[in-house]
């Protein structure tokens, strides 16, 4: 997106992840999506693709969180997943040489579970399409939720 001439951040929790986009010449910082982060309602795009709907461990707080970010009129590119599922889960990440990572939540949702829990979250679907048998759809934010519920994240009490 930077090599593109976009004004682009990077947010992820892994120090590994945030260390390859910097390497790239990207702009990324290591910290969670539920976090304050610099710009907030400021930003024209969001992309939560790569499975990235999963963060947390739940679709709608993540797209609740999502919708604090952007400017007015700003949008949300999501894929979903590439079967038809909607589930929740804990997962451990495993580094190739027998090491696990600490349980963390995850979710899957494929496109009409994605659409789902976008509708329920308050956005708006104005677009979608599939490349390469990877589900995509643009988002716009509807109706607000309330500032206390898009701020919440997952596992705590509103």
């Amino acid at each position: 997106m930077a090599e593109r001439g976009h004004r682009a951040l990077g947010i992820d929790v892994t120090p590994a992840a945030v260390t390859r986009t910097v390497r790239r010449g990207g702009t990324a910082l290591c910290r969670s999506v539920f976090e304050p982060l610099p710009g907030e309602r400021r930003w024209d795009t969001a992309l939560l693709i790569d499975g990235n709907i999963g963060i947390g461990g739940d679709p709608a707080a993540l797209l609740g969180r999502t919708a604090d970010l952007l400017a007015p009129g700003g949008r949300l590119v999501a894929e979903a997943a590439p079967v038809e599922v909607d589930e929740r889960c804990e997962v451990r990440l495993d580094d190739g040489r027998g090491t696990l990572g600490t349980p963390f939540p995850w979710a899957r949702a494929g496109r009409r579970a994605l659409l789902r829990h976008a509708e329920a979250a308050g956005w708006r679907t104005v677009g979608s399409w599939t490349v390469a048998g990877r589900h995509f759809a643009e988002l716009v934010p509807g109706r607000r939720r309330t500032a206390a519920a898009a701020r919440t994240a997952p596992g705590d009490a509103p």
